[in-house]
């Protein structure tokens, strides 16, 4: 599996308080077009939860997935994605996959502290972890990675975790909106642009389905990351990884609740 589908690509994630989403009651219109009117705005604080995913590989069951967010104390957080290999290649070697960041807000953003991965299986395991230094501007990380992704980097206010990235793209979509962050983790940094569809899909949550707003970004060579978010659910209903116009890692919404 790429590495997207540890990232959370990543795209895994925020809570919010909103107002109560807009559900439909006959799942059987998932996939509909466009509703007529795009979502409103509402006022996105966040809150502690845990969501689950079914994880999809090339379109078949492959694992689960659970993201949480949860207060560490007054000013600070912790969001974490576990990732765990129930069927396919992957769970023959009975991979697992723990990721961790530590953040708080400041001026408006969410800022990384301190980074952890782990990657557990069979035949190996790997450990990678990264302090964010704000007050000298550096970032470094260390464990199982190349030399070159062990040298410091240096900051810019707003810079984000991976995790992160996926708190911030719940927090501003709007119907219509780009949306620029800068990619800084695991010593490697990176220019990520996400772009709102002006309207919301309808896309199925069990036995509810909702009108999401699809947010997509597209890498420079071709390969596409959609994360699909409604108003009044804390987290992503669908984050899709695609390569060459083809599914390749899918995760999708099974339920969510306050942590």
């Amino acid at each position: 599996m790429r590495p997207i589908l540890f990232s959370f690509l990543l795209l895994t994630t925020c809570a919010f308080a909103a107002q109560p989403a807009r559900a439909q009651e006959d799942p059987a219109s998932a996939g509909s077009a466009p509703a007529a009117e795009a979502l409103p705005a509402a006022p996105r604080v966040l809150e502690p939860f845990v969501a689950t995913y079914q994880a999809y590989y090339r379109g078949r069951p492959a694992g689960s997935a659970t993201m949480r967010l949860a207060r560490e104390e007054t000013s600070r957080w912790r969001i974490e994605l576990d990732l765990r290999a129930e069927r396919g290649v992957a769970s023959l070697a009975r991979l697992n996959i723990h990721q961790r960041t530590l953040f708080d807000e400041h001026d408006g953003h969410y800022r990384p502290l301190s980074q952890d991965t782990e990657r557990r299986a069979i035949l190996f395991g790997k450990e990678v972890a990264g302090i964010y230094d704000w007050k000298n501007m550096q970032a470094r990380w260390e464990g199982d990675l190349s030399k070159e992704r062990r040298r410091p980097v240096a900051l810019q206010p707003g810079d984000m975790s991976a995790l992160l990235i996926n708190l911030a793209v719940m927090r501003d979509a709007q119907p219509g909106a780009r949306m620029d962050y800068r990619f800084v983790d695991g010593g490697r940094v990176r220019a990520h642009v996400y772009h709102v569809a002006q309207l919301p899909e309808t896309l199925a949550v069990g036995d509810m389905s909702y009108e999401a707003l699809r947010v997509e970004r597209r890498d420079d060579d071709g390969d596409q990351t959609l994360v699909w978010v409604a108003d009044g659910v804390p987290t992503p209903i669908r984050i899709l990884q695609r390569e060459d116009g083809e599914d390749e890692v899918d995760l999708r919404l099974i339920e969510y609740h306050g942590a």
